[in-house]
Protein backbone atom coordinates (compact mmCIF):
# COMPACT_ATOMS: atom_id res chain seq x y z
CA UNK A 1 0.00 0.00 0.00
CA UNK A 2 1.11 3.50 -1.04
CA UNK A 3 0.93 6.61 0.20
CA UNK A 4 -1.74 8.79 -1.52
CA UNK A 5 0.72 11.64 -2.50
CA UNK A 6 -1.00 12.33 -6.38
CA UNK A 7 -2.62 15.29 -5.28
CA UNK A 8 0.29 16.48 -3.81
CA UNK A 9 3.74 18.44 -5.23
CA UNK A 10 6.78 15.71 -4.97
CA UNK A 11 8.80 18.73 -3.00
CA UNK A 12 6.99 21.10 -1.00
CA UNK A 13 7.19 24.82 -2.32
CA UNK A 14 9.65 26.98 -0.02
CA UNK A 15 8.86 29.79 1.55
CA UNK A 16 8.63 33.36 -0.09
CA UNK A 17 11.82 35.33 0.24
CA UNK A 18 9.68 37.25 2.14
CA UNK A 19 8.76 35.01 4.89
CA UNK A 20 12.45 33.79 4.53
CA UNK A 21 13.65 37.30 5.29
CA UNK A 22 11.48 37.68 8.46
CA UNK A 23 12.67 34.19 9.75
CA UNK A 24 15.91 35.37 9.74
CA UNK A 25 15.39 38.98 10.95
CA UNK A 26 13.58 37.48 13.69
CA UNK A 27 17.32 34.94 14.61
CA UNK A 28 19.00 37.77 14.03
CA UNK A 29 17.23 40.04 16.90
CA UNK A 30 17.43 37.65 19.29
CA UNK A 31 21.08 36.14 19.01
CA UNK A 32 22.31 39.59 21.18
CA UNK A 33 19.78 38.39 24.20
CA UNK A 34 22.14 34.93 24.48
CA UNK A 35 23.76 34.17 27.34
CA UNK A 36 27.28 32.77 26.57
CA UNK A 37 26.73 29.32 26.84
CA UNK A 38 23.70 29.54 24.74
CA UNK A 39 25.59 31.79 21.55
CA UNK A 40 28.12 28.63 21.76
CA UNK A 41 25.04 25.78 21.19
CA UNK A 42 23.92 28.06 18.18
CA UNK A 43 27.34 28.47 16.73
CA UNK A 44 27.80 24.54 17.32
CA UNK A 45 24.63 24.03 14.99
CA UNK A 46 25.96 26.65 12.60
CA UNK A 47 29.28 24.84 12.19
CA UNK A 48 27.52 21.42 11.87
CA UNK A 49 25.26 22.84 8.49
CA UNK A 50 28.27 24.12 7.24
CA UNK A 51 30.31 20.49 7.59
CA UNK A 52 29.86 18.22 4.42
CA UNK A 53 27.21 16.31 4.00
CA UNK A 54 25.61 13.21 1.59
CA UNK A 55 21.64 12.79 2.00
CA UNK A 56 19.95 10.83 -1.05
CA UNK A 57 16.57 9.31 -1.33
CA UNK A 58 15.46 6.40 -3.36
CA UNK A 59 13.44 8.37 -6.50
CA UNK A 60 10.44 5.64 -6.38
CA UNK A 61 9.99 6.57 -2.78
CA UNK A 62 6.36 7.25 -2.19
CA UNK A 63 7.13 8.78 1.29
CA UNK A 64 10.92 10.77 1.04
CA UNK A 65 9.82 13.97 -0.66
CA UNK A 66 13.15 16.73 -0.90
CA UNK A 67 11.92 18.08 1.91
CA UNK A 68 11.79 15.03 3.94
CA UNK A 69 15.27 13.82 2.99
CA UNK A 70 16.52 17.14 4.01
CA UNK A 71 14.79 18.11 7.05
CA UNK A 72 15.16 14.39 8.35
CA UNK A 73 18.86 14.74 7.25
CA UNK A 74 19.33 18.14 9.34
CA UNK A 75 16.98 16.60 12.78
CA UNK A 76 20.54 13.81 12.43
CA UNK A 77 23.32 16.51 12.11
CA UNK A 78 21.39 19.12 15.29
CA UNK A 79 21.06 15.87 17.14
CA UNK A 80 24.81 14.88 17.47
CA UNK A 81 25.46 18.59 18.25
CA UNK A 82 24.42 17.33 21.54
CA UNK A 83 24.91 13.48 21.91
CA UNK A 84 27.53 10.50 20.27
CA UNK A 85 24.61 8.32 20.34
CA UNK A 86 22.95 6.91 17.91
CA UNK A 87 18.80 8.56 17.11
CA UNK A 88 16.83 6.30 19.14
CA UNK A 89 13.40 5.15 18.73
CA UNK A 90 11.19 8.01 20.42
CA UNK A 91 12.93 10.50 18.29
CA UNK A 92 12.62 8.67 15.41
CA UNK A 93 8.81 8.67 16.11
CA UNK A 94 8.77 12.28 17.01
CA UNK A 95 10.55 13.78 14.38
CA UNK A 96 9.12 11.02 12.16
CA UNK A 97 5.60 12.84 12.67
CA UNK A 98 6.84 16.91 12.88
CA UNK A 99 8.14 16.11 9.15
CA UNK A 100 5.30 14.77 7.97
CA UNK A 101 3.24 17.43 9.05
CA UNK A 102 5.82 19.93 7.15
CA UNK A 103 5.61 17.61 4.13
CA UNK A 104 1.69 18.06 4.10
CA UNK A 105 1.43 15.03 5.11
CA UNK A 106 -1.59 14.53 7.87
CA UNK A 107 0.57 12.46 11.26
CA UNK A 108 -0.29 11.43 14.35
CA UNK A 109 1.86 9.80 16.78
CA UNK A 110 -0.40 6.78 18.18
CA UNK A 111 -0.72 6.63 22.15
CA UNK A 112 2.66 5.68 23.89
CA UNK A 113 2.77 1.66 24.26
CA UNK A 114 0.13 1.44 21.33
CA UNK A 115 0.82 -2.10 20.14
CA UNK A 116 1.17 -2.69 16.42
CA UNK A 117 1.87 0.32 15.54
CA UNK A 118 3.75 4.05 16.20
CA UNK A 119 2.26 6.49 13.85
CA UNK A 120 -0.63 7.04 11.27
CA UNK A 121 0.16 8.83 8.08
CA UNK A 122 -2.27 9.90 6.10
CA UNK A 123 -3.95 7.13 6.86
CA UNK A 124 -1.68 4.45 6.85
CA UNK A 125 -0.47 3.09 10.30
CA UNK A 126 3.47 2.62 10.51
CA UNK A 127 5.87 0.61 12.49
CA UNK A 128 9.03 2.36 13.26
CA UNK A 129 12.22 0.44 14.50
CA UNK A 130 15.67 1.65 15.14
CA UNK A 131 18.91 -0.75 14.32
CA UNK A 132 22.45 0.88 15.84
CA UNK A 133 23.91 -2.08 17.72
CA UNK A 134 27.35 -2.53 17.43
CA UNK A 135 28.92 -4.84 14.56
CA UNK A 136 26.19 -4.50 12.61
CA UNK A 137 25.35 -6.29 9.32
CA UNK A 138 25.18 -3.53 6.26
CA UNK A 139 22.89 -6.49 4.00
CA UNK A 140 21.13 -8.13 6.90
CA UNK A 141 18.21 -6.67 9.79
CA UNK A 142 17.82 -7.24 12.90
CA UNK A 143 15.39 -6.24 15.38
CA UNK A 144 16.40 -7.28 18.87
CA UNK A 145 13.03 -6.66 20.25
CA UNK A 146 10.29 -6.83 17.35
CA UNK A 147 7.63 -7.24 20.11
CA UNK A 148 6.99 -8.94 23.11
CA UNK A 149 5.06 -11.68 23.35
CA UNK A 150 2.55 -11.86 26.27
CA UNK A 151 1.53 -14.77 27.96
CA UNK A 152 0.22 -17.43 25.59
CA UNK A 153 1.19 -20.52 26.38
CA UNK A 154 4.39 -21.24 26.46
CA UNK A 155 6.58 -24.40 27.62
CA UNK A 156 8.86 -26.72 26.72
CA UNK A 157 6.17 -28.30 24.13
CA UNK A 158 7.29 -27.39 20.30
CA UNK A 159 4.00 -26.87 19.12
CA UNK A 160 3.36 -23.77 22.07
CA UNK A 161 5.83 -21.99 18.71
CA UNK A 162 2.98 -22.56 16.57
CA UNK A 163 0.53 -20.20 18.71
CA UNK A 164 3.83 -17.71 19.70
CA UNK A 165 4.26 -17.39 15.62
CA UNK A 166 0.43 -16.11 15.63
CA UNK A 167 0.90 -13.50 18.16
CA UNK A 168 3.60 -12.48 15.94
CA UNK A 169 1.45 -12.55 12.34
CA UNK A 170 -1.30 -10.90 14.34
CA UNK A 171 0.96 -7.95 15.40
CA UNK A 172 2.18 -7.70 11.93
CA UNK A 173 -1.20 -7.52 10.63
CA UNK A 174 -2.18 -4.62 12.75
CA UNK A 175 -0.09 -2.38 10.97
CA UNK A 176 0.19 -1.56 7.21
CA UNK A 177 3.78 -1.19 6.69
CA UNK A 178 7.15 -1.43 9.00
CA UNK A 179 10.29 0.95 8.72
CA UNK A 180 13.58 0.94 10.26
CA UNK A 181 15.92 3.24 10.87
CA UNK A 182 19.96 1.77 10.75
CA UNK A 183 23.06 3.20 11.24
CA UNK A 184 25.76 1.59 9.73
CA UNK A 185 28.21 3.89 10.71
CA UNK A 186 29.56 5.96 13.80
CA UNK A 187 32.24 7.72 13.23
CA UNK A 188 32.12 11.04 13.66
CA UNK A 189 33.51 11.70 10.30
CA UNK A 190 31.34 9.35 8.99
CA UNK A 191 27.66 9.24 10.31
CA UNK A 192 25.69 7.24 8.16
CA UNK A 193 21.76 6.04 8.54
CA UNK A 194 19.64 4.99 6.11
CA UNK A 195 15.73 4.14 6.35
CA UNK A 196 14.93 0.43 5.00
CA UNK A 197 11.10 -0.18 4.67
CA UNK A 198 10.37 -4.18 5.25
CA UNK A 199 7.87 -5.80 3.32
CA UNK A 200 4.84 -6.65 5.33
CA UNK A 201 4.19 -9.86 3.07
CA UNK A 202 7.58 -10.92 3.62
CA UNK A 203 7.13 -11.05 7.70
CA UNK A 204 4.01 -12.60 7.21
CA UNK A 205 5.62 -15.12 5.23
CA UNK A 206 6.62 -16.40 8.34
CA UNK A 207 3.26 -18.31 8.52
CA UNK A 208 4.95 -20.97 6.77
CA UNK A 209 8.04 -20.86 8.40
CA UNK A 210 10.05 -24.61 9.68
CA UNK A 211 9.67 -23.97 13.63
CA UNK A 212 12.19 -25.43 16.10
CA UNK A 213 12.32 -25.54 19.24
CA UNK A 214 15.68 -25.65 21.25
CA UNK A 215 14.61 -28.33 23.36
CA UNK A 216 17.94 -28.81 24.60
CA UNK A 217 18.44 -25.64 25.91
CA UNK A 218 19.40 -25.10 29.60
CA UNK A 219 16.68 -22.94 29.96
CA UNK A 220 13.61 -24.12 32.54
CA UNK A 221 10.13 -23.55 31.19
CA UNK A 222 9.68 -21.55 28.47
CA UNK A 223 12.51 -23.02 25.89
CA UNK A 224 13.85 -20.72 23.64
CA UNK A 225 12.75 -21.27 19.64
CA UNK A 226 13.19 -20.55 16.14
CA UNK A 227 11.22 -19.75 12.83
CA UNK A 228 13.47 -20.11 9.67
CA UNK A 229 11.63 -18.63 6.53
CA UNK A 230 13.15 -19.71 3.42
CA UNK A 231 13.00 -18.81 -0.12
CA UNK A 232 11.55 -21.36 -3.22
CA UNK A 233 15.32 -22.40 -3.22
CA UNK A 234 15.96 -23.03 0.02
CA UNK A 235 18.24 -19.80 0.55
CA UNK A 236 17.39 -18.17 4.22
CA UNK A 237 15.10 -14.98 3.98
CA UNK A 238 15.10 -14.18 7.76
CA UNK A 239 14.83 -15.94 11.03
CA UNK A 240 12.44 -15.28 14.37
CA UNK A 241 13.74 -16.01 17.55
CA UNK A 242 11.65 -16.28 20.29
CA UNK A 243 13.53 -15.65 23.61
CA UNK A 244 12.07 -17.49 26.66
CA UNK A 245 13.66 -15.16 28.93
CA UNK A 246 12.12 -13.16 31.19
CA UNK A 247 10.81 -10.24 28.92
CA UNK A 248 9.36 -12.95 26.49
CA UNK A 249 10.79 -11.01 23.35
CA UNK A 250 10.46 -11.79 19.88
CA UNK A 251 13.65 -11.04 17.70
CA UNK A 252 13.66 -10.71 13.64
CA UNK A 253 17.11 -11.65 12.69
CA UNK A 254 19.79 -12.10 9.49
CA UNK A 255 16.74 -10.46 7.32
CA UNK A 256 18.13 -9.95 4.04
CA UNK A 257 17.91 -6.43 2.80
CA UNK A 258 17.86 -7.16 -0.55
CA UNK A 259 14.32 -8.40 0.14
CA UNK A 260 13.59 -4.68 1.47
CA UNK A 261 13.24 -1.14 0.16
CA UNK A 262 15.83 1.47 1.34
CA UNK A 263 14.02 5.21 0.66
CA UNK A 264 16.90 6.91 2.15
CA UNK A 265 20.12 7.40 3.46
CA UNK A 266 21.93 10.14 4.93
CA UNK A 267 25.76 10.51 5.82
CA UNK A 268 27.26 13.36 7.35
CA UNK A 269 30.33 14.58 9.60
CA UNK A 270 30.01 15.91 12.93
CA UNK A 271 33.75 17.31 13.13
CA UNK A 272 36.60 19.08 10.90
CA UNK A 273 38.07 15.85 10.57
CA UNK A 274 40.82 15.52 7.58
CA UNK A 275 41.29 12.50 5.39
CA UNK A 276 44.64 11.75 4.39
CA UNK A 277 43.70 11.78 0.37
CA UNK A 278 43.02 15.15 1.30
CA UNK A 279 44.89 17.02 3.23
CA UNK A 280 46.68 18.68 0.66
CA UNK A 281 43.23 20.31 -0.59
CA UNK A 282 41.82 20.53 2.66
CA UNK A 283 38.76 18.87 1.76
CA UNK A 284 36.73 16.46 3.70
CA UNK A 285 35.83 13.36 3.11
CA UNK A 286 32.39 11.20 3.54
CA UNK A 287 33.79 8.15 1.01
Amino acid sequence: MLLNLNSKPKTTPPVSASEQEQRIRRIADALPKLSEGQALWVEDMLMQFARPHSFKANPHSDIITQRFLYDFGDTLRVHHCFSKQAFTKDKFEYVFERIALLCGLPAKLATKGNPGFDIIVAGQKLSLKTEAHEGINADKIHISKFMELGKPKWTNDPADLIGLRQVFLDRVNECDRVFTLRVLSKLPNKWHYELVEIPKALLLSAATGQLEMKTKSKQTGALPGYCYVKDARGHLLFELYFDGGSERKLRVQKLLKSSCVVHATWVFSTEDVLSDDNQATGQLSLM
